[in-house]
């Protein structure tokens, strides 16, 4: 155009065809051709030089073409809305909608035309848009289509997930092999990503797995309760994916081709006898990754990290989460509630016998609730067919019985009068077997309730001057009344005789 501009100058200058071409550079027949067309227009040079390059191309350059109505073309783009909605269906091929298509318009486009013209129109009804990410904006998190393989010694070969995650901004990726795509371990996974890039992005972009989210909405979503509270414990926000829309993630889903490349490539030939072996191999592939230059830049993802998105992230919580489960069992008679992962039983208050409670259990703590009421809390013990008490749970008479010790009778019996604290002594010493004694210690010092403190201390008394040391004893001597019996405190002397051989003679 700015050669049109010096032709159509120079004309009305008043200058020569000749030397028109040569100052402007191009052939006289195109200097012809433009002054002629010039020549043609009524138009003024003023109004000339306020046109644009746009308009002045449109006026010279574009010639005039009578349009010649396509009917074919026409009847298919007014189909092509009906026919793209149409290969949402389950099953549909374009080669069913083609046929469809010839049938009802015999002289209708060929199937490779007819594909073309849906490949057009889907492109410019749905275009892509270009997303810039802010730095500790978002985290996108996917698991690998293909799984890898772990070799226990003695076992067979099995398969195991792999969990990624990307920062949007600076692209620093996260992998880590896990068993499954349970709820545990997606959320370790989740909290093990945080962990690598020290610390929490705004918020999570996750596929729509059941670990994560419950019912999956366009406009609004319904999450895994215990995704979100794991969520909630680092402030993080989470946006699952719409249903069917990769490109809501995009940048994980290319993330997991690059695993594939740079990490699959990598330990493809490691037997990796466990996961934490799988993945310490996993992690030395994957600083390659991070390390490695970005196609046509001159700069890591782990070094565009460290500049631009590390700061950016929220500080994380310096209490770790812990995944809380949930179970409903019933009270047992013997006032113990069953936890049926790990086959142990934990004590309640033994009001709630026979009640059906709620059992929720983290990795370190068991707690047990009557609604929202914490009726019992327990430190988690994972032995099998075992049984964890407090003792403030037990009734009464379970109470005294688990606190029954040599210390506990001494000191009750001290109370009652210090002959029976003599007796229960020496029962203590003589029975080494320490049920047995207990059993005997309480069945004497329960004996006072019915004969009262001095007929107690009388029978102990007699008992321990016959050295004859037991429950019976004491029955006995109660209930014969023997210890009403006054007995001398001294005996007579015996007089010496020659036939009286002494204790001397036995020794």
């Amino acid at each position: 155009m700015n050669k049109l501009r010096t032709i159509v100058r120079l004309y009305e200058e008043q200058t020569g065809i000749k030397t028109i071409a040569a100052l402007a550079r191009t052939s006289r027949n195109s200097v012809k051709k433009y002054i002629h067309k010039w020549q043609t227009l009524d138009m003024s040079y003023d109004n000339f030089q306020r046109h644009s390059d746009s308009e002045l191309y449109a006026i010279f350059c574009v010639k005039e073409e009578s349009k010649v109505p396509n009917t074919r073309l026409d009847l298919l783009e007014k189909l092509l809305p009906d026919i793209c909605k149409s290969l949402n269906k389950k099953g549909m091929t374009t080669l069913i909608l083609w046929q469809k298509y010839r049938r009802e318009h015999p002289d209708g486009y060929g199937l490779t035309q007819f594909r073309m013209a849906i490949q057009r129109y889907r492109k410019i009804s749905n275009p892509s848009m270009r997303m810039e990410h802010k730095a500790g904006d978002k985290m996108f998190i996917d698991y690998t289509g293909d799984k890898l393989w772990i070799y226990p010694h003695g076992e067979q070969p099995r398969q195991v997930d792999v969990y990624v995650s990307i920062l949007g901004c600076s692209l620093l990726t996260y992998v880590e092999a896990v068993h499954g795509q349970s709820q545990e371990d997606f959320i370790t996974a989740s909290e093990n990503a945080f962990y690598y890039y020290g610390g929490a992005p705004r918020a999570m972009v996750t596929d729509n797995l059941k670990a994560a989210v419950i019912k999956a909405g366009l406009h609004e979503w319904k999450l895994n309760d215990e995704f979100d509270r794991f969520a909630e414990h680092y402030g993080v926000a989470v946006v699952p994916a719409r249903v069917r829309k990769p490109k809501d993630k995009a940048l994980v889903e290319n993330a997991v081709k690059l695993t594939y490349k740079d990490i699959f490539t990598r330990i493809d030939s490691l037997h990796c006898p466990d996961l934490k072996s799988l993945n310490a191999a996993i992690r030395s592939a994957l600083e390659l990754h991070n390390n490695g230059c970005l196609t046509g830049r001159n700069y890591s993802r782990r070094s565009y990290f460290e500049e631009i998105e590390k700061e950016a992230l929220a500080s994380l919580n310096p209490i770790r989460y812990q995944i809380k489960k949930h179970s409903m069992a019933t009270v047992g008679k013997d006032g113990y509630i069953r936890l049926s992962e790990d086959i142990h039983y934990y004590s309640v208050p033994s009001v709630y016998i026979g009640k059906k409670l709620r059992i929720s259990y983290t990795a370190s703590d068991v707690e047990v609730f009557d609604g929202y009421n914490r009726v019992a809390n327990h430190t988690r013990n994972r032995t099998q067919f075992r049984h964890t008490t407090d003792i403030e749970h037990l009734s009464i008479k379970h109470k005294a019985i688990l606190e029954w010790s040599p210390e506990t009778f001494l000191k009750e019996a001290s109370e009652i009068h210090e002959d029976v604290e003599h007796y229960i002594r020496k029962i203590l010493e003589l029975n080494h077997y320490i049920d047995k004694s207990n059993r005997m210690c309480s069945g004497i010092l329960s004996l006072v309730r019915k004969v009262g403190v001095e007929r107690l201390a009388s029978a102990c008394r007699l008992a321990d001057s016959y050295q004859r040391y037991s429950f019976f004893e004491i029955q006995d001597i109660l209930k014969t009344k023997s210890e009403l019996i006054e007995v001398p405190e001294e005996t007579a002397d015996i007089p010496e005789h020659e036939n009286i051989r002494g204790k001397d003679y036995y020794k």
